[in-house]
């Protein structure tokens, strides 16, 4: 359907004419980015092995700089200070959940992820940060594994959460087991990107397989996270899954400057039963557009999947009616 591709270009459009406004790269970074581990020698050592609390906000932002410092050289040639990094896509998301308090106890059960209680708290609750979790550890670990860190596969262990272990993986050798299809999608998107031919399209490409890939290996691991969201914000979620493989269609640059303009089409907070979009008054007008564009998807994905449903009805009445008549004449 033509709506698909659309409404990218609708959210494009919005905000491409103001791009060249920003003149300072580093006012764009996200939330606490100086702060962040920048060299894996930032964190803690043991037994020649770096292990990294993936709970812990700074930690996590740590990983994507980390990434993003090792792969600057192979963006010099599209843009200089490193902004046409396709990886800046992630960890401008990833601080868009901190800021709009999408990592923190969405049970409230714990002081997890709020202000008054531990902000750098990651909440293994939280549908974000379960996601997200994936879409730092996978890129970061088999970065690791390409050789582009410059250090051996088994030389870097990931925490776990204090519950709900089973679900995740912790290092390469777990993650490439559970993940096999993902892992080699991003290896190959780093071994791509260190070949001196490699074009930019084509690195979106590649960026974009493996970004969706881990998405559908993961998402159906925490639907039961849905009920811990009003029913606004749990639509938004599943209706965000969809926007991203529409994003992924038309090969979406996620650079510097183009993610954040995206960013702040998003909500500034999670969403209430009583936001109703394009009427919420603490939203500026893109904001409402957005959730309304992401509405309308997510109602005609619903549509096209009661129609599929529909059909695949009707030709099975009609195969067991014919089987029937077929039983009677032998």
């Amino acid at each position: 359907m033509a709506f698909f591709p659309s409404w990218v270009c609708v959210l494009v459009g919005s905000f491409s004419a103001s791009l060249a406004g920003i003149s300072n790269l580093s006012d764009i970074e996200p939330p606490l980015w100086k702060e962040s581990p920048g060299q894996l020698g930032d964190y803690r050592v043991e037994n020649s092995m770096y292990i990294i609390n993936p709970w812990v906000y700074l930690e996590r932002m740590g990983m994507y700089k980390i990434i993003l410092n090792q792969t600057a050289r192979y963006f010099a040639k599209f843009a200089p200070e490193n902004e046409q990094n396709i990886l800046w896509g992630l960890p401008l998301q990833y601080g868009w959940q901190y800021r709009t308090g999408r990592l923190a106890d969405p049970t409230r059960r714990t002081n997890c992820g709020y202000e008054s209680g531990d902000h750098m708290c990651i909440s293994v609750d939280s549908w974000w940060a379960d996601l997200n979790y994936f879409l730092s550890s996978l890129p970061f670990l088999a970065a690791v594994d390409s050789g582009i860190m410059g250090i051996s596969s088994d030389q870097v262990r990931l925490l776990p959460p204090p519950k709900n272990e089973r679900k995740f993986c912790y290092d390469v050798s777990s993650c490439r087991s559970s993940f096999p299809e993902t892992m080699n999608k991003w290896n190959a998107f780093y071994q791509y990107l260190q070949s001196p031919f490699s074009k930019f399209d084509d690195l979106l490409k590649y960026l974009w397989a493996a970004h969706t890939s881990t998405l559908a290996d993961n998402i159906k691991s925490f639907e039961d996270r849905y009920d811990y969201y009003s029913k606004a914000e749990a639509h938004f979620e599943r209706n965000w899954v969809l926007a991203v493989d529409h994003l992924a269609a038309v090969l979406f640059p996620t650079t510097l400057i183009i993610s954040y303009k995206f960013q702040k089409g998003m909500p500034p907070r999670i969403l209430l039963n009583t936001d109703v979009a394009p009427f919420i008054s603490d939203f500026t007008a893109f904001q409402n557009v957005v959730l309304v564009l992401l509405n309308m998807l997510g109602n005609v994905d619903k549509s096209i999947g009661y129609l599929c449903t529909e059909k695949s009805n009707v030709y099975r009445g009609h195969s067991e009616s014919s089987s029937g008549s077929y039983g009677n004449n032998s």
